[in-house]
C-alpha cells in the first residue's frame, strides 16, 4: 500500500537474471526519489507467460492483471531494462504486449521513464529509443530529458546491496528522479 501524501512511481524490470545490474539500478532509486515520493518495484516480467491468443481467451494471468493494477494505481511507472541484441529483451515486449491487450490500457496517460544501461559505452541506446517507439503506441508519456543510459553499469552498481557505487551516476540518476517526480505531477492527483 503507498501513502496517498506522496506520489508514487513503480518500477518496471526488463531484467531475470539474479545478479542483474539492471534490478541493482532499479533498487537504489528508492535512495534517490525526493522524499515526497515513493517507489515500488513491480512483480517479475518472467512470472507472465508467453502471449498467447488462445491463453488470452481463457482469460488475462494474475501476474499480468495484478501488474495492470499496480501500474494504473501509480502517479508514474520507470522502466529500467537492459540492451539485448540492439532492443528490449523479450521478457519484457512480452509483458507489454499482455498489457497492451487489457480493456482499460494501464499506460494510457501514464508518464514513463526509461532507464538503461549497458557494459559498453552505448549504455542501452537502441533498447531505449525502441522502448519509445513502443510506448507511443501505448499512448504513455514518455519524459524526455534527462535521459538516464548507464555506461559502464557493471562497474557503477552494487548488485548485492541494491546500490549505485559511482558517485555521478547516483548525482545524475537522483536528478533525473526529481525532474521526472515533477513532470509527474503535472498529470497525477496530487
Amino acid at each position: 500500500m503507498h501513502d496517498a501524501q506522496k506520489l508514487h512511481l513503480v518500477v518496471l524490470v526488463g531484467s531475470l537474471r539474479k545478479r542483474s545490474t539492471h534490478a541493482a539500478l532499479a533498487r537504489s532509486l528508492e535512495g534517490l526519489v525526493p522524499p515526497d515520493t515513493q517507489i515500488t518495484l513491480l512483480g517479475s516480467v518472467g512470472d507472465i507467460p508467453h502471449y498467447d491468443a488462445d491463453l488470452q481467451a481463457e482469460g488475462f494471468p494474475a501476474a499480468v492483471t495484478e501488474m495492470a493494477h499496480a501500474i494504473r494505481s501509480a502517479d508514474g511507472v520507470i522502466v529500467v531494462t537492459p540492451e539485448y541484441n540492439y532492443s528490449v529483451p523479450g521478457v519484457l515486449k512480452n509483458a507489454l504486449d499482455w498489457l497492451s491487450r487489457l480493456p482499460e490500457a494501464p499506460f494510457g496517460g501514464k508518464p514513463v521513464s526509461l532507464m538503461t544501461g549497458s557494459p559498453g559505452p552505448i549504455a542501452g541506446a537502441r533498447a531505449q529509443y525502441h522502448l519509445r517507439q513502443i510506448m507511443v503506441f501505448l499512448d504513455a508519456l514518455v519524459f524526455t530529458k534527462p535521459e538516464v543510459m548507464v555506461g559502464g553499469i557493471n562497474t557503477k552498481v552494487d548488485v548485492d546491496a541494491g546500490v549505485i557505487t559511482d558517485e555521478a551516476t547516483r548525482t545524475f540518476v537522483a536528478n533525473h528522479l526529481n525532474a521526472f517526480a515533477s513532470f509527474v505531477k503535472r498529470f497525477s492527483r496530487l
